[in-house]
């Protein structure tokens, strides 16, 4: 397979959806992607895609953005989403999957939401001082590669706290 150009997120390779596309219509000349909005409710817009080849349907992939979740979706959540479909589509196929199927958009995505759920998380934990809430999150931000800015995020007295923890998750 024809080695495609990436992008670093978070110290992970990615390949862009672009990219993909141009390795499908290399690969499958006669080949098309076919994208279907599913909904569009409330600012949330999901789309279907399609790789089709000779009639067949080689891969299908769904994605869905929210208006104003991200920097990108403040403008062009819908646009978004159907590009996150095609990419997703593409990488099912096998095209851009060293790491993940998901895209570079996605990914990123995941990293912005994943650092606003800790500001949300610190809060209610601050609230009602629940720290298992807190660790569950840096979990989740360490699965992701963005423990350090999960970590960061907390309030001081939080970081004190789980500082033992956080380094614990960091050695693993």
């Amino acid at each position: 397979m024809k080695q495609l150009k990436t992008v670093d997120i978070k110290g992970k390779s990615y390949v862009m959806v672009n990219e993909r596309i141009a390795y499908f219509r290399e690969t499958y000349p006669e080949g098309s992607i076919i994208t279907e909005l599913l909904s569009s409710t409330d600012g949330v817009h999901t789309f279907k895609a399609m790789a089709i080849s000779n009639g067949n349907v080689l891969a299908t992939g769904h994605a869905s953005e929210k208006d104003g979740s991200s920097f990108i979706n403040k403008t062009s959540a819908l646009e978004n989403a159907e590009t996150s479909a095609v990419g997703r589509a593409l990488g099912i196929l096998g095209i851009g999957i060293d790491n993940s199927i998901a895209s570079a958009e996605e990914v990123s995505n995941a990293v912005k939401n994943q650092t606003n759920n800790i500001k949300e998380t610190a809060k209610a934990i601050i609230d009602n001082g629940d720290l298992e809430d807190a660790k569950q999150t840096l979990r989740e931000a360490h699965e992701m590669g963005s423990l350090k800015d999960a970590y960061h995020e907390l309030p001081s007295a939080l970081k004190t706290q789980l500082r033992d923890f956080a380094n614990d998750l960091r050695a693993s």
